[in-house]
């Protein structure tokens, strides 16, 4: 056990090393740690054990003191700092800008320092992701490290964070975590619905939706490969003008869904499974209950229009459950979008209670209530609610809006998926233009590829070639599934935006490229190759190892067209084969090399 006396001086500082000082002791792997109790008189203490896969586990006591935790590592050679909020911050900050606050509706407390390998020199998480945290975090110019500042609150038990030895790279790191947190927690079920391309209305129609105009897209959706439909934003009465004033009653607008329990089952007929969108914690002036829940909700949004209801107080947690159990049973609905539960955290830190564990007991109810009267409900959860902590709430894990914007869909379902527990990823919803060539089209389901694809243009009114783009690749995405979201994934490392994708199990490898790399080829650990043509080149570089073999192989252009096909034998080293851009090439190794 290791012992550390808390300073009494707690106040903030430009940099870290401006704060109060405290002995560092080893950790591991060149980690130092030095832990601190915010309280008079109080002593933090501290252990290391080992978990089962050589993981490690810290133990930090501190006799129901908040508590501060200190990493600090030799810069070495590194490269990066990927955490659940970086977004596109993911390389080496200066610790006085390094800054975040998490809780189970926004984020996670976990963090992984990389160099220019992509190995890790430093990967931890918190093991409880419920309480609102902050943190500190970079490169500390004093004193030549690269430093992380976790604070937690006060808690009679052992806060613990669990530390992952170094790895060759993050994702494999990630995986450590993941594995743990699935083993210490319930995920909510995720049937094959949540696992199926989704048709979205938002940026086909934002908030002008009607039940023709959604049943005409399902119709054609189902036909290319979608099995379920979300209907957004807009729906509701008083859902216009692209604000939040008119939230809080959530009925349906009888001028464009006359009869919506029947709307929803003629959808249903095509096959397709339909969910509803909902924001269910934000309450605007225009909603007819605004004067009954306007006391609950007194902090507004950071969104446009509306107040957050506070869902630390019962009567707003049975209200929320009332009127999403209330959706699902009058209207017959397969599941709902659930949105805007982020916003609770405009509640942190006022001292009312713990908005976190507030939101376990509001997703608690809500699942119990949902899977009650529909089996199987299907939950949709948006970054940057989408981390560990909520795994037993949703099955559907979208990323972040990042509307016609490939790379951005790219890199962040890879970024939800390197600490995502049970629940399926989706990408965001899918958009282009009518103009676009048939390349920008498989651009953006190639973006998607690694996750569930969502779809979000007005299909009546796209040419027959962008059709042809979407069957083709949804059904490649449908032959290729369990490897795509099952598989062992590799994207590389985050600071450079993941150009080179590998989704590998047992005989099969994908590989999707999205600029100018070189794709490695080993022939001697698996069979089947499928290279995909994310980058603006009409050829990808290969460099065949393990000895070179036959192969034979088929090249379809972005439409499905099949086009000349590769050279029948790959010799041993690098070498351009011709694939259009927004292509597949399928290989398969027939013998060894001659």
């Amino acid at each position: 056990m290791h012992t550390t006396t808390a300073p009494t001086d707690a106040a903030e500082a430009v940099t870290t090393a401006g704060l109060a000082p405290a002995r560092g002791e080893p950790l591991l792997d060149g980690v130092s740690l030095a832990v601190l109790a915010h309280a008079p008189g109080v002593h933090a203490t501290w252990t290391l054990g080992e978990l089962p896969g050589g993981m490690g586990l810290l133990e930090v006591r501190a006799d129901g003191a908040p508590v501060e935790i200190r990493f600090s590592v030799p810069l070495g050679d590194a490269a990066g700092y990927w955490h659940p909020q970086g977004g596109w911050r993911r390389t080496l900050l200066a610790d006085w800008e390094g800054r975040s606050r998490v809780s189970l509706v926004d984020g996670h407390a976990a963090g992984c320092l990389y160099d220019h390998t992509g190995a890790t020199l430093l990967t931890f998480a918190a093991a409880d992701p419920v309480p609102e945290a902050a943190l500190r975090f970079g490169v500390s110019e004093e004193d030549d490290t690269h430093v992380v500042h976790l604070r937690l609150p006060a808690s009679r038990q052992a806060h613990r964070i669990l530390l992952v030895p170094r790895s060759p790279s993050v994702a494999r790191a990630m995986r450590t975590l993941r594995g743990w947190f699935a083993a210490e927690s319930t995920p909510a079920p995720v049937p094959d619905a949540a696992r199926t391309p989704v048709y979205s209305t938002w940026y086909a129609f934002n908030q002008d939706v009607s039940a023709a105009a959604v049943e005409t897209q399902a119709e054609l959706a189902a036909g290319l490969g979608c099995g379920a439909l979300i209907l957004d934003d807009g729906w509701q009465e008083l859902g216009h003008g692209r604000g939040y004033a008119g939230c809080g009653d959530w009925e349906p607008d009888r001028a464009k869904f006359p009869d919506f329990a029947a709307h929803v089952a003629r959808v249903r007929a095509r096959g397709l499974s339909y969910l509803a969108w909902v924001a269910p914690l934000l309450l605007g002036p225009g909603a007819a209950c605004h004067a009954q829940w306007a006391a609950t909700a007194s902090v507004p949004a950071t969104v446009p229009g509306a107040h957050v209801l506070d869902p630390r107080r019962p009567e707003v947690r049975a209200h929320v459950v009332g009127l999403c159990v209330r959706l699902v049973r009058t209207y017959g609905l397969d599941g709902l979008k659930l949105d805007f539960l982020d916003q609770a955290m405009v509640y942190a830190g006022d001292g009312a209670g713990d908005v976190g564990e507030a939101m376990v007991d509001l997703l608690t109810e809500l699942r119990t209530a949902l899977e009650a009267v529909r089996p199987g409900v299907l939950l949709e959860l948006r970054q940057p609610y989408t981390g560990p902590g909520m795994a037993p709430f949703g099955n559907m894990l979208r990323s972040f809006d990042c509307p016609a914007d490939a790379t951005a869909n790219r890199v962040r379902t890879l970024d939800t998926a390197l600490l995502a527990v049970g629940g399926a990823v989706h990408s965001d919803m899918l958009l282009w233009s009518p103009d676009a060539p048939v390349a920008a089209v498989a651009r953006q389901l190639i973006g998607a590829l690694h996750s569930v694809p969502q779809i979000s243009v007005r299909l009546d009114r796209v040419p027959a070639a962008h059709r042809e783009v979407i069957g083709f690749w949804l059904a490649q995405w449908w032959v290729h599934r369990e490897l795509l979201l099952d598989g062992e994934v590799e994207p590389g490392r985050p600071d450079e935006l993941y150009p080179l994708v590998r989704a590998s199990a047992g005989d099969h490898c994908l590989l999707s490229v999205h600029g100018d790399r070189v794709v490695p080829l080993d022939f001697s650990a698996h069979k089947h190759f499928h290279l995909v043509n994310g980058s603006d080149r009409d050829r990808v570089m290969v460099e065949v190892r393990g000895g070179g073999g036959a192969v034979r192989g088929v090249v379809h252009g972005p439409d499905g067209r099949i086009m000349d096909g590769p050279p029948t034998y790959l010799p041993e080293g690098a070498r351009s084969l011709s694939v259009p851009r927004g292509g597949l090439a399928s290989l398969t190794i027939t013998e060894g090399p001659r």
